[in-house]
Parts: C-alpha cells; sequence; structure tokens
C-alpha cells in the first residue's frame, strides 16, 4: 500500500467515524455546523494516519482504533480553533478557507472549540466499546497529551515568549509540548488501542514519536519561509510577523533544513525492530519533513 492509498484508507475509517457520531443532537445543530466545519475542511489526517499506522503493528484497527484516531482529530480541530482566535495568533485564514471565527464569530468559535474538546472524550468513553480497561488507558493518554501537561502548557509558553529571545533547548520544550505530544499519544493510541503491544514496544515508538514530532515543528517553521500562502493555505511569514521563535531564526534556514534530517533518521532507526511491518510509519515520517504546506 503507497503512502496516497494508506492517506485515503485512514481518512475515509476516521471521518467516517466522525459523522456517524457527530450529528445526534438536534439542539445543537448551529454548534455542531461550527464543529464540522473546522473538522472537514482539509486537514491531512496526519494524526489519525499515525494511529492507524501504529495498531496496524500489532493486528487489525477496530472500532477502538477508530475512536482513538477521531478522538485525536477532534482535540487537534479543537486546539486550531482556539490557535486562530484573536486573543492567539488572530489568524484569518486555515488551509486556505476562513477560520472558524471569521466564517462563524469569535463566541461560536470558542464553544465549537469548547464542544470539540469534549467531543473526544465522549468517543473514547462510550460504553459501547464494552472494554474498560483499554478506553481508561486511551483517555489517560489523551488528557496527559492535550492539557496541562501537553499541548495547552506548549500554546500558554508560545504566546508567553512572543516576542522574546529563547534558546534552542526552550524552543524544543516548547515543541515537544504543542505539537509532540498529541503526535505521541497519536501513535501510542494506536498501539494501545489494539491490546497487542508490550513496554518495549511502546519505548520504541515513543523514540519515533519523539523524532517526528519535533522534525513536525522544524518543518511548519521552515515551510512558513519557503513556501507561499497559497501553499501554506495560511499567511506566509505568520510566525515571523508575530516575531515568534522558529528554528530557521535560532539556527538559520541550512541549520534548520539538517536537524530535520537528523530527527528523521532518528525515527527510522527508532521503528527498524518492526520490519517491514512499519513501513506506513516510514512514510509519514518521510512525508513530514518532505511536505510544503
Amino acid at each position: 500500500m503507497t503512502l496516497e492509498d494508506f492517506s485515503d484508507y485512514a481518512r475515509r475509517r476516521v471521518d467516517d467515524y466522525l459523522t456517524q457520531n457527530l450529528n445526534q443532537y438536534a439542539p445543537a445543530a448551529h454548534l455542531q455546523d461550527a464543529m464540522m466545519y473546522s473538522l472537514f475542511n482539509g486537514g491531512k489526517r496526519v494524526r489519525p494516519m499515525l494511529t492507524y499506522a501504529a495498531a496496524s503493528l500489532f493486528g487489525t484497527a477496530g472500532e477502538l482504533t477508530d475512536a482513538s484516531a477521531a478522538a485525536i482529530e477532534s482535540i487537534h480541530a479543537y486546539s486550531l480553533i482556539h490557535d486562530d482566535l484573536p486573543a492567539m495568533d488572530d489568524d484569518d485564514l486555515r488551509r486556505g478557507k476562513p477560520t472558524c471565527h471569521i466564517q462563524y464569530d469569535e463566541a461560536t468559535a470558542i464553544l465549537a472549540g469548547d464542544a470539540l474538546q469534549t467531543f473526544a472524550f465522549e468517543l473514547l468513553s462510550n460504553k459501547k466499546h464494552q472494554n474498560n480497561g483499554i478506553q481508561l488507558q486511551l483517555i489517560q493518554e489523551l488528557v496527559y497529551a492535550s492539557g496541562r501537561h501537553g499541548m495547552v502548557t506548549g500554546q500558554m509558553i508560545d504566546l508567553a515568549n512572543v516576542g522574546k529571545t529563547i534558546d534552542v533547548k526552550a524552543l524544543e520544550q516548547m515543541h515537544q509540548h504543542k505539537t509532540g505530544a498529541l503526535i505521541r499519544a497519536s501513535v501510542r493510541m494506536g498501539a494501545i488501542s489494539t491490546g497487542g503491544h508490550s513496554e518495549q514496544d511502546l519505548a520504541a515508538l515513543d523514540a519515533y514519536s519523539a523524532a517526528i514530532g519535533l522534525a513536525f515543528q522544524v518543518q511548519d517553521d521552515i515551510i512558513d519561509i519557503t513556501s507561499d500562502t497559497a501553499t501554506l493555505g495560511k499567511t506566509q511569514f505568520s510566525d515571523e510577523d508575530a516575531n515568534k521563535p522558529t528554528y530557521p531564526k535560532l539556527l538559520g534556514l541550512e541549520g534548520a533544513q539538517t536537524l530535520a534530517q537528523n530527527l528523521h533518521k532518528q525515527a527510522i532507526v527508532a521503528i527498524s525492530p518492526f520490519g517491514e511491518k512499519a513501513k506506513p510509519l516510514v512514510e509519514l515520517a518521510n512525508y513530514i519533513i518532505d511536505r510544503n504546506h
């Protein structure tokens, strides 16, 4: 299966699961419109792809894998809605379309983000899965990655350092929280959802996730200055214009590109023990450092 085929497979599965489980509550019709707008506005579904790729190492992806992929994408969509708000990054474009607060209004965007966050845990905690032990593990993984130990703290560090000079170590810590934590959870939850992993397996997947999580952000910083607004789907130079710390700013463009390549190599080495079964994870690592948007 090529990466394009795997991408289509993962997108179809997670999109079907999201659609089946979201449009269910009539009084929330307008709110759900805003949620759907942000969930289905052209995202690449990298995190669900990582979930399905990790699950494939240990057997067949089941409904708990679908719930994990959908929950992660819901958290990701909520984070982007809030990230784009005037009080945060104040962006008007996301994936080439008006951001949620521009398409609707600021209050609706805030509430849509709140609802997507809780929707993620609604999916994971549903009693239909009938596997309390694994469900609790999945919930704990996502709580840790998305809250004060992960993504939210990363965003707080980011906002606190606008216009300030920080070193590479501090920048890495920020991105380990803001981007890396949810990527790590995407991979771990895929493995956990199957119930077929060992602690040694998770350690290898953690090493892979740490490398590609940081590489993802380094590449984001690179393409913010090397791509264009039409290709990016958001305003070019948005980080530079906001005077945010970035890897090209601290290391130079060539230094940032070298770092991305080194992280890519680390990721591939980490999952080499899984052999041919790891091909989707290898292809995803290749994609992360080769993309231009």
